[in-house]
């Protein structure tokens, strides 16, 4: 082989070299079906199938088809319980470990179609897809890799060209995705090729967000949190390091409503996270620039439990009245000149710190003082996440008082503190990037909430 001139291997050398240094935290940026994703803040994931009516929680893929026969399932009661706590997409578990699957399909008799429901005729994807679209939800499916019934499991060949082709009907046949979950239960001594798995699913859905543990698939979309308990306890960069290869996924953070159980359990009523548990958690995932996942489990008869649907609305309802009300409009807060789309209210529109800057400041004063016990800050994304330090502050005697601090801000950043009051008050960029952009800065008082007695 000829070497290369000098010149040209100089040159190639240098591209690699900047092609490395470009690979940097800052130089990632979502898609756009990401930023979208992001927007959608909650969203539930419906767990639903033979356990429910042996009051188990995971499946060994033996009980029978017969088991499964809710006498009265209502979709659109689902939808509109979960909306009713703020949810703005659904993931539906169309097949659990157990196997059985609640869609007829054409790979396996171990489904609806050969259980009593509605005489074997019914498909509960298509009605909770239906469901979810008919009340403005997004939808989305969790197809277990994991199945303890199907006997091609034991032979990774055939099992492959079976769980491909049940994922291209889930694809095919039920509309635009949201979200496609996967997950590793189960795979040890077992190989799956995701890679695989997700080119398929592009093929059909290639807008759907890919969700996996970071451990689980290199190249998904969005990460698991890392626990089941609902909240993000570190400072949350949506770009992720794995070995050296790096990924915009943004954390969801994935709990069920009722305490460790994720399918329904008769008399456990008890278990039902209260009002102030979830608000806490609330906190601390869409507070904490995350996505939170509510697992919502109907019961033997098909339907949301009543009290399970009474504490998603009061929980919604307590969102609203911390978050529905911002003292920036309500006490007629004055933004200095070029700075309004910070304080406005509306999400589409945000401020951009001048080119090249990596400090910046957006400051709100006030006719008169206002007291405040939390403050919400949002990062415009599109252009990748840049603030690495920041502080909320108030005007107190003559000088500058930090109230909150903190490093990432990213989608959405809440900070709760002992209640101030102040005249004038400001968000202060201590560290970007480059030039930052804001797409709300807001501050709130949660004296006059009284949260519901549970």
């Amino acid at each position: 082989m000829p070497k290369l001139p000098r010149a040209i291997l100089s040159a190639i050398v240098c591209l690699t070299a900047l092609s490395l240094s470009a690979q940097s935290f800052t130089d990632i940026r979502p898609s756009p079906a990401q930023v979208a994703w992001q927007d959608l803040e909650i969203g539930v994931i419906f767990h639903f199938g033979t356990n429910t009516f042996l009051n188990r929680e995971w499946g060994d893929g033996t009980a029978s088809p017969s088991v499964f026969n809710p006498a009265h399932v209502d979709t659109d009661q689902w939808m509109k319980a979960v909306k009713a706590g703020g949810a703005r997409y659904v993931v539906l578990v169309a097949k659990h470990h157990d196997g059985f699957a609640l869609w007829p399909t054409a790979q396996t008799s171990y489904s609806v179609k050969s259980s009593p429901w509605l005489d074997g005729k019914g498909d509960l994807v298509r009605m909770a897809s239906d469901s979810a679209r008919a009340n403005g939800l997004g939808f989305g499916v969790y197809l277990s890799p994991w199945d303890r019934h199907e006997p091609k499991y034991n032979d990774p060949p055939a099992y492959d060209k079976f769980y491909l082709a049940e994922l291209d009907e889930l694809a095919q046949h039920y509309g635009p995705l949201t979200e496609f979950w996967l997950d590793g239960a189960g795979s040890a001594g077992h190989t799956y090729d995701f890679a695989k798995i997700v080119t398929e699913l592009r093929t059909y859905q290639p807008n759907a967000m890919v969700f996996a543990d970071v451990a689980l698939f290199q190249y998904a979309d969005l990460r698991w949190v890392g626990s089941e308990d609902g909240t993000i306890p570190y400072e949350n960069w949506n770009v992720i390091d794995r070995a050296g290869y790096l990924r915009w996924r943004p954390v969801e953070a994935d709990t069920p409503l009722r305490k460790l159980h994720w399918f329904w359990h008769p008399h456990d009523e008890s278990s039902l996270k209260s009002v102030s548990e979830l608000v806490d958690i609330y906190n601390k995932t869409v507070g904490h620039g995350g996505q939170l996942m509510l697992g919502i489990a109907p019961d033997d008869t098909g339907l949301v439990p009543q009290a399970d649907a009474a504490r998603l609305k009061a929980f919604g309802d307590a969102i609203h009245q911390l978050y529905g009300h911002n003292l920036v409009a309500e006490e007629h807060g004055r933004p200095a000149a070029g700075e309004e789309a910070t304080f406005d209210s509306d999400t589409d529109t945000f401020w951009s710190a001048p080119q090249g800057s990596h400090h910046a400041t957006l400051e709100i004063s006030f006719p008169k003082p206002v007291t405040f016990d939390r403050s919400l800050a949002m990062e415009w994304l599109n252009d990748g996440q840049h603030i690495e330090k920041y502080a909320v502050e108030v005007f107190e005697n003559g000088r500058w008082k930090t109230v909150a601090s903190a490093q990432a801000i990213g989608h959405k950043k809440i900070d709760i503190f002992p209640p101030v009051t102040a005249q004038r008050v400001r968000l202060n960029l201590l560290s970007t990037t480059g030039e930052a952009h804001i797409r709300e800065f807001q501050i709130f008082n949660d004296a006059n909430v009284k949260l519901p007695r549970e």
